[in-house]
């Protein structure tokens, strides 16, 4: 009998229970997989980043840094002494106190601190009286007859700047009463001067008195002397007065004294006593440490409140002194400092626009290497269901991991480097920078995935149009307007001028270089060899396209070809700019001096014997013009009867050759050439000045009178409209020959002026100089008058015959910081730009590496020989880098001619020149020609090294295309 099935036992069961499915293991995550799939192109795509960002944030605090510093020297050196706040109000006429002084002093400081700091250690306030009286004491010093006059003031902590020589400082408790007796005046304490005390004649205890009033006669009783401590401070300084030393004062030609005196504490109500009215005035020195350029406009506006605005009604009606009056001299040093700052703004805005234009390619040059790297995964993706978004979004963030990181490292870098207050720029530039490093490489992966649409006809050649016709736009506006039009701020369209030329020149160059290139290749294919042919063949067509797209060719890149022409362009513009400013600088320093070296005399001195001819034999000296120079002089019977004019005697050769070479009234010596049988009175030929010979009679003869009243008869032989010796375009001058003219002029036979050309040593010709002086004589120098500041001994060799060479007024002339902050920034801007070329040129060459590698390792097997693998690479890549620079080259001296004009100059070169940007060829060629053999050397090292690695690599995997 069968059993029944029973049911499954539990325990069975459990045991044939299907057990649970493994866990799906977790996929690796995307960006940290991808990234150490490429560790290098990582890299270097973080360090592109880093340098990029880098630069970015860096220029614009180089250019505060520079900005602020030419602004701080311009204001120590054109304001020394008025770079502070004058405010004065009258004395009350009772209740004076230096407790008052103090308060009014605190009121005046609040506004202060927002645009402008005052530097609250360096105040100076007090009393004064506001006229001089005489001192009518006869035993006082009175030169020509005047007797000295004095003023009294009172100044808060003067004690702590001078040294008590002789008694005691004034009281500080009242010495006479408020209202004393009529006719009584009890004398006010004062401390003076040793030194203007031993001028004066006075000595302590004296009682000097003033003029009788009605009301009493006013004087000062000398309780103390003191010495000054250090007379340079910038305490006695700025209207401060004569408290160092007596002053010298003339009515005419009559000599008097000027001194003043302190005043103590205790005094200080009764001041006005002495000249009936006294005012109070606080000295506030404005801290041009703390001044920034960014801020100058806010700073003048809140100074000119100050003194004529809501502030200064505001301290006014706070201080209790209705007529407080406020001066200063800053408003009108920030407007000049301003003008100066907006006319060096080109030169350092041509750098940065240079190496930011470059930056910007070669950014987009290293996302079209990436995108081409990774073209096939890329559409693999896509091919696999992801779509478009996700994957560029995967981009992204592999490109934040990288580049955000660098991008803070080199912003905090260029931060701690450069300290300046202003960050925003900084920040800015950084992120612009930083942004298109981060979306170059997502942005054309877009591109290469999406799908392909017609070829637009017309969409080029309309992109190009475009282009021309804002580069027309913005060179007419320059040639219009100027490159910093006088009284507004850079035009951002107007300096990227250069740059839109340059992008002109790119377009043109990569529509011109295949066909020239193709010529070439052609003129190549009909000789015997194969490496030429083959590598111009390439260079005229381009790379291949990569993807799944026909494979052909798209002619060359034009973005390499722009960055090149951008960084050749901008550095030559900027080099010419630089090139004018040097020879303009160096003109206005020899019209300065008169020529490259020049030994003077006073008046109509002359010069010591021999000293000319042997300046003239020194080394260096190639042209020595001595000169007999009278400025008192007339010219008699032309249409004004009489001018004052300025007789100039010269040799004809030599006088030629200086104002040749100076371009200043350039002339012909046979003008001036005298005949040898010609009577005693015939008149000696001469160059007239423009504005003279308009006043003269053509064939007219003409009378010269010296200041020693003898007469030299003169013709018009030519006209000059300047000259060396007087170079003032409305100078009135008459040139004439030496040799005719000595014999008839007294003095003129020896000279009282050296002109050189040369390289001259101005330590060496003051040397000499100071050789041929006359031996010192044995009398002994009369006494210097007490107080004049005068000291005994000879005076100085520059005062007696001064020595001045056109080297130190260049050196002069090129001392503001503003032109070198501006040249310092210009240079480094190009330095980088030269190393974005580069890497531009290196990029593609990458970008071609597996087509270049493949084609190589094919011609390797039917025998190409490694030098002509080497040949192969040069041939295909410098046409292009050769052709950039003979475009840079042109675009560079296009830019000069069309824009150069419309610079101004004269800030940078220290003087106001009438000309702009001169085109010369050196400047230009040196730029082009460095940035061209760079990169020729560059891929000279690429082609030698990497060449044969790549073929070998090639050659062992296989032809996998």
């Amino acid at each position: 009998m069968t059993t029944p099935p029973s049911a499954t036992p539990a325990s069975s069961a459990r045991l044939t229970a299907p057990s649970p499915e493994p866990t799906a293991p977790r996929p690796a995550p995307w960006i940290r997989t991808r990234l150490r799939a490429a560790p290098l192109s990582t890299l270097l795509g973080a360090a592109l980043a880093f340098v990029a960002v880098l630069l970015a944030a860096a220029l614009p605090r180089a250019q505060d840094r520079g900005a602020d510093q030419a602004l701080r020297s311009f204001l120590e050196h054109s304001a020394a002494g008025n770079a502070s706040l004058q405010v004065t109000a009258p004395s009350p006429d009772s209740g004076q106190s230096a407790q008052a002084l103090d308060a009014t002093l605190e009121k005046l400081l609040a506004p202060t601190g927002s645009t402008f700091r005052v530097d609250a250690e360096s105040t100076v306030h007090g009393a004064r009286t506001t006229k001089r009286q005489l001192l009518l004491n006869p035993e006082l010093s009175r030169p020509s007859g005047y007797p000295p006059s004095m003023n009294l003031l009172h100044v808060r902590e003067a004690e702590a700047h001078v040294k008590l020589a002789e008694g005691h400082w004034p009281s500080s408790t009242p010495t006479a009463p408020a209202k004393p007796a009529p006719g009584e005046m009890a004398p006010l304490q004062v401390v003076l001067s040793q030194k203007a005390a031993a001028t004066l004649g006075a000595r302590l205890g004296s009682v000097l008195t003033s003029e009788t009033r009605v009301d009493g006669t006013p004087s000062v009783e000398v309780v103390g002397l003191y010495t000054v401590l250090d007379e340079s401070d910038d305490f006695w300084t700025d209207n401060l007065g004569c408290l160092a030393r007596a002053c010298e004062h003339y009515y005419g030609e009559s000599l008097a004294w000027d001194v003043d005196a302190f005043v103590g504490t205790g005094d200080l109500d009764r001041m006005s006593t002495w000249s009936r009215t006294a005012e109070d005035f606080w000295r506030l020195p404005v801290d041009i440490g703390h001044l920034r350029a960014d801020r100058l406009d806010a700073t003048r506006k809140d100074i000119a409140s100050y003194l004529a605005g809501p502030t200064a009604a505001t301290l006014a009606r706070e201080t209790g002194r209705p007529r407080l009056h406020t001066t200063s001299w800053l408003p009108e040093r920030f407007e000049e400092a301003r003008v100066r700052t907006q006319a060096a703004a080109p030169l350092a805005a041509i750098g940065p626009a240079g190496v930011g234009g470059v930056a910007f390619v070669v950014l987009c040059l290293a996302g079209a290497l990436a995108a081409d790297r990774r073209d096939a995964e890329l559409r693999l993706l896509l091919a696999r269901g992801g779509s478009r978004t996700a994957i560029v979004g995967r981009l992204l963030g592999e490109g934040a991991v990288t580049v955000l990181p660098a991008a803070a490292a080199a912003t905090a870098l260029a931060v701690l480097l450069l300290p300046t207050p202003r960050l925003a720029p900084t920040l800015l530039s950084a992120a612009a920078v930083a942004l298109l490093a981060l979306l170059a490489f997502p942005v054309r992966a877009a591109v290469l995935l999406t799908p392909a649409r017609p070829a637009g006809k017309w969409r080029r050649p309309v992109a190009e149009l475009l282009v021309l016709i804002a580069t027309a736009a913005a060179v007419v506006e320059v040639r219009r307007r100027g490159v910093a039009p006088p009284g507004s701020d850079l035009d951002p369209l107007l300096i990227a001028a250069p740059l839109l030329l340059a992008l002109c020149g790119g377009l043109l160059l990569a529509r011109l270089q295949p066909v020239v290139t193709g010529w070439l290749a052609r003129a190549a294919g009909r000789g015997s060899g194969l490496v030429g042919f083959l590598g111009l063949a390439r260079a005229a067509r381009g790379p291949a396209t990569t993807g799944t797209q026909a494979r052909g060719r798209t002619g060359p890149s034009v973005l390499p070809m722009v960055a090149l022409l951008v960084a050749i362009t901008t550095g030559g513009f900027g080099a010419a700019v630089l090139q004018s400013v040097d020879s303009s600088r160096l003109g206005v320093a020899r019209l300065t001096v008169g020529g490259d070296a020049a030994i003077s005399a006073h008046g109509k001195s002359p010069l010591p014997e021999g000293l000319a001819k042997a300046a003239g034999e020194l080394p260096g000296v190639r042209t020595s013009v001595p000169l007999w120079i009278d400025h008192d002089s007339a010219l008699l019977g032309t249409t004004v009867r009489s001018s004052q004019v300025t007789v100039i005697v010269a040799e004809p050769a030599a006088y030629a050759e200086l104002s040749r070479v100076l371009g200043c009234g350039s002339f012909e010596p046979s003008l001036l050439a005298t005949g040898g049988a010609q009577p005693a009175d015939a008149p000696v030929p001469a160059l007239f000045s423009s504005g003279l010979a308009a006043q003269a009679r053509q064939g007219g003869t003409y009378t010269v009178q010296p200041g020693d009243g003898k007469e030299l008869k003169v013709r018009v032989a030519g006209t000059v409209d300047c000259t060396p010796a007087h170079p003032a375009r409305d100078a009135a001058t008459v040139v004439v020959p030496a040799g005719a003219a000595t014999a008839l002029m007294s003095g003129a036979d020896h000279p009282n002026r050296w002109l050189g050309l040369g390289d001259i040593d101005g330590d060496r010709l003051r040397e000499l100089v100071r050789s041929k002086l006359p031996a010192p004589s044995a009398t002994p120098a009369p006494a210097p008058i007490p107080g004049s500041g005068s000291s005994a001994g000879p005076a100085p060799l520059d005062e007696v015959y001064p020595v001045h060479t056109s080297a130190e007024a260049v050196t002069a002339l090129g001392a503001d910081p503003l032109q070198h902050s501006a040249q310092r920034l210009f240079w480094a801007a190009m330095a980088g730009a030269a190393g974005f070329a580069l890497l531009a040129v290196l990029l593609t060459l990458m970008r071609t590496v597996p087509e270049r590698a493949a084609l190589l390792a094919r011609l390797r097997t039917m025998g190409l020989r490694r030098r002509q693998g080497v040949a192969l690479i040069l041939a295909e890549t410098l046409p292009q880098t050769l052709a950039a620079t003979l475009g840079g080259a042109l675009v560079a001296a296009a830019a000069v001619a069309l824009l150069g004009p419309a610079m101004d100059l004269s800030t940078l070169v220290g003087a106001h020149v009438p000309n702009g940007v001169q085109l010369t060829a050196g400047p230009v060629l040196t730029q082009a020609l460095g940035l061209a053999a760079l990169v020729a050397a560059a891929v000279c090292v690429e082609a030698a090294t990497s060449g044969r690695r790549q073929i070998t690599t090639e050659l062992r995997a296989g032809d996998q295309r």
